[in-house]
C-alpha cells in the first residue's frame, strides 16, 4: 500500500503515502521532475497539543482512506485515540490549475477547550537536483517560496476566517549537520527564519484554540508554475476564489470526465460499480496531457531498486486506453497516438519505454543478445499493440481525418516493421517479451503481431492503398500458419518462445499465462482449440496460488521482487486473474470470472488502489501500488461481463 491516494491534472501529479504525507509530487509533466521522490523527501505534518507533539508517522495515529464519490477527490481520516484528536483531510490536485490543496478539519474529543497546532512541512528536490534551491517567505503574498531555475512552488494556507497561517520557518535538510527544519515544529514553536539555499525545507503553522467536542478548518495549498509570476498567479487566484472553490469545481470537472461511463455503470452488479469509475480516474491521472501514460508514479521502489516505474511503455500505454477506447473517450487516445507519432524510430518500431516528454526512456536490454544475436533492443509487442489500438480506434470511429493524419506517419512505418521483421517461416524475428526479461520469439509477441497486421490491413484497405492491405494480410496468414509451433503438445501448453541458434531451433517451455492470454485475446488460435483448451489447464494447475486458487503469478519460477529463495511461491498478479477472468467470460463460465473479480477487489480493503503484484501469504502489496495496467484489466474485465450478459 505504497500510495493509497493519487491525485492529479494532466501535468501535476500528487502522490499521499499511507501516512497522508505528500511522497511524490510531479510537476510540469505527469510522470517527469518527481520534486518528492524517495524516503528522505516526503513532507511530514506534525500536530502540537497542550504541550504533546506526534509525527503522523510515528506510530500513534490510525488512518483511513477513501475518495469522495465518482471524483478524484480524496478523504484522509488521521485519528490519535491518545491525544483525543481527529484530522481529516480533503484533498485535490486542482483541475484547472497547478494546485495541490487540502481543507483540513481539524476535531477536538475532549471534553476540554484545547489549543491544538497543525504543522505542514515542505522538502523539494526541484528537478531532481540535490543542489542550489532556495526557500524564503514572501510577506506581501503571506507565503512561502521554493524555487529553482524554471520550477517554483508557493506554500500558504489560511484559517476558514480568511486568516494566514500562524507561523512559519525555512532552513538546511540533510547538509552541514541539519537534519531538517521540521525539527523546529517539535517544541510547538516556529523559529521564522526567512530565507535559505541550498539542500532547503520548511514549515508553516497553523494555531487553534477548539472548543470541547467541537472542530475547526484551515485550508493549505502548493501553488507551481514555471515562473515566480505564473506559481503567485495561482496562488493569487486560490486565496480570491478560496480552497473550497477549487475542491468543488474539481469534483466537477471529475463527474462531468465520469459521464462516458455513467451508462455502463449502471449495468454492473453494485458491488463493482466504484471500482471501476475508480480504475477510470486512476488511468485518467497518470496520463499526462501531452499523451505519454505512465505505469505507475509510486516511487517507493527508488529506496531499494535502480529506477522507478514512472515511464511510458507503449505496451502498458495501450492496454490502459483500452477501457477507454471501448467506452468512447477520445482526447487521451488521439494525444497518446501523437506521442508515439512523435518516438517512432525510422526504422518503424517503438523503443522499450520513454519519459513523458518523449525522451528515450532507461533500459536493461543491449543491442548484442543471447546465442550473439545482432538486433534493436525491443519489444516488437510493443510497437505491435499500439498498431492494434489505431486500427480499433479507427472501427469505432471511422474519422477520415484520423486515417489521413496518422496512415503515413504510423500505421505504414509500423507495418511494414512488423511484415518483414520476420524469419523464413513467417515467424517475428525474435525480441524481448513482454516482461522484459527474455530474449526470443515468443507466442504471445506472436499473437498481438499477427493481429495488428491484420488491423493495418483494413486500414490499408479504407486509405486507399489495397497493395500494403494484400502484403500485411500476406505476412498476417504466414504468420498463423507458422504459429503452430508454439504449442507443446508434451507439457501441453503453448510455448513461452523459440529461438533459432546455428541450425537448431530452442525452445522455453516454461508455462507463462501471457502466452495463453495473447493466443485467446488476439486470435491466433481458437478459443476451443485442443491447443487453448488444454494450455489453459496447464496454466491453472501450474500457476494458481496455494491458497486462493484465483490468485495466478505470471509464469513459472517466477523471481521477480519474491522473498526469500527459489523454493518460495512467486508472487500472484492481479493482472493474470483478471486475463483469466475474461477468458471465463469468453467460454460462458461466468462464476468464475465473479471469483477472480472478487479477489482482486479484496486486495483493496485498506485503499482503493491495485498494486502489482501481491504477497502469495499474506496478500499483502509487493513492488508498486498503483499500477496502472491492474486498474486498466480491471475496467476491462467489468466491461466484458457487462458484454457477456447482453
Amino acid at each position: 500500500m505504497a500510495r493509497p491516494i493519487v491525485l492529479a491534472n494532466g501535468e501535476m501529479h500528487v502522490g499521499l503515502n499511507r501516512y497522508g504525507e505528500v511522497h511524490d509530487f510531479y510537476f510540469p509533466y505527469v510522470g517527469l521532475e518527481n520534486h518528492a521522490a524517495a524516503d528522505g523527501l516526503r513532507h511530514r505534518i506534525g500536530v502540537w497539543v497542550e504541550g504533546t507533539f506526534s509525527w503522523f508517522d510515528s506510530g500513534e495515529w490510525e488512518f483511513h482512506y477513501r475518495y469522495h464519490d465518482r471524483s478524484l477527490v480524496s478523504e484522509i481520516l488521521a485519528e490519535n485515540k491518545a491525544l483525543q484528536l481527529r484530522i481529516e483531510f480533503t484533498d485535490c490536485v486542482d483541475a484547472a490549475q497547478a494546485a495541490f490543496v487540502r481543507n483540513i478539519h481539524i476535531i477536538n474529543m475532549a471534553s476540554t477547550e484545547r489549543e491544538v497546532r497543525l504543522f505542514m512541512h515542505q522538502i523539494f528536490v526541484i528537478s531532481d537536483s540535490r543542489l542550489s534551491d532556495t526557500v524564503q517567505y514572501l510577506p506581501e503574498d503571506q507565503a512561502l517560496m521554493h524555487y529553482k531555475g524554471r520550477r517554483v512552488f508557493v506554500i500558504s494556507g489560511e484559517h476558514d476566517d480568511g486568516t494566514p497561517f500562524d507561523e512559519f520557518s525555512v532552513g538546511l535538510a540533510g547538509i552541514e549537520g541539519c537534519e531538517g527544519t521540521y525539527r523546529d515544529a517539535e517544541d510547538g514553536t516556529l523559529a521564522g527564519n526567512a530565507v535559505e539555499h541550498g539542500r532547503v525545507d520548511s514549515v508553516v503553522g497553523f494555531y487553534r484554540h477548539i472548543k470541547p467536542l467541537s472542530s475547526q478548518r484551515v485550508f493549505y495549498w502548493v501553488a507551481a508554475g514555471r515562473s515566480t509570476h505564473e506559481a503567485l498567479l495561482v496562488h493569487g487566484r486560490l486565496k480570491e476564489h478560496s480552497a473550497l472553490h477549487s475542491l468543488t469545481t474539481t469534483a466537477q470537472y471529475w463527474r462531468t470526465w465520469l459521464v462516458p461511463s455513467e451508462y455502463v455503470v449502471k449495468r454492473l452488479p453494485e458491488e463493482y460499480r466504484q471500482a471501476f469509475q475508480q480504475s477510470l480516474m486512476f488511468i485518467k491521472a497518470h496520463t499526462d496531457k501531452r499523451g505519454a501514460v505512465l505505469a505507475s508514479l509510486d516511487t517507493t521502489m527508488l529506496n531499494y531498486a535502480k529506477d522507478s516505474y514512472s515511464y511510458c511503455w507503449p505496451r502498458d500505454a495501450a492496454y490502459a486506453l483500452w477501457p477507454l477506447l471501448r467506452l468512447g473517450y477520445t482526447d487521451e487516445l488521439l494525444n497518446f497516438f501523437s506521442f508515439a507519432r512523435r518516438t517512432l524510430q525510422a526504422d518503424g518500431y517503438l523503443y522499450h519505454k520513454y519519459q513523458a516528454d518523449g525522451a528515450l526512456g532507461s533500459s536493461w536490454h543491449p543491442w548484442v543478445h543471447a546465442h550473439g544475436i545482432v538486433g534493436p533492443p525491443i519489444q516488437t509487442d510493443e510497437t505491435a499493440i499500439v498498431l492494434f489500438l489505431l486500427g480499433q480506434y479507427y472501427r469505432l470511429h471511422a474519422d477520415r481525418k484520423f486515417l489521413t493524419d496518422y496512415y503515413e506517419h504510423l500505421v505504414e512505418p509500423m507495418a511494414n516493421f512488423l511484415a518483414y521483421y520476420t524469419d523464413k517461416s513467417g515467424l517475428p524475428l525474435p525480441s524481448y517479451d513482454l516482461w522484459e526479461q527474455k530474449y526470443s520469439t515468443h507466442t504471445y509477441t506472436t499473437a498481438i503481431t499477427y493481429a495488428s497486421l491484420l488491423e493495418a490491413a483494413d486500414l490499408a484497405d479504407e486509405y486507399g492503398r489495397s497493395d500494403d492491405g494484400a502484403r500485411w494480410r500476406a505476412a498476417a496468414d504466414a504468420m498463423k500458419s507458422a504459429a503452430h509451433v508454439l504449442y507443446n503438445p508434451d507439457k501441453k501448453c503453448f510455448y513461452k518462445g523459440v529461438v533459432d541458434h546455428e541450425g537448431n531451433r530452442i525452445y522455453d517451455d516454461t508455462v507463462d499465462a501471457s502466452s495463453v492470454f495473447g493466443v485467446f485475446m488476439y486470435g491466433l488460435f481458437d478459443i476451443e482449440s485442443e491447443e487453448v483448451t488444454s494450455s489453459l489447464e496447464t496454466v491453472t494447475a501450474v500457476l494458481a496460488n496455494q491458497a486462493e486458487s484465483k490468485a495466478f503469478i505470471r509464469y513459472e519460477h517466477d523471481g521477480y521482487y519474491r522473498d526469500g529463495d527459489d523454493t518460495t511461491e512467486s508472487n500472484p498478479w492481479p493482472v493474470v486473474s483478471l486475463w483469466m477472468a475474461q477468458i471465463a467470460l469468453e467460454r460462458g463460465d461466468e462464476k468464475s470470472a465473479h471469483e477472480a473479480i472478487r479477489w482482486v477487489l479484496s486486495l483493496t480493503r485498506l485503499s482503493p488502489v491495485i498494486a502489482e503484484q501481491v504477497r502469495p501469504q499474506t496478500f499483502e502489496s509487493a513492488s508498486v501500488a498503483p499500477l496502472v495496467w491492474s486498474h486498466a484489466e480491471l475496467a476491462s474485465t467489468l466491461l466484458d461481463l457487462i458484454q457477456a450478459k447482453e
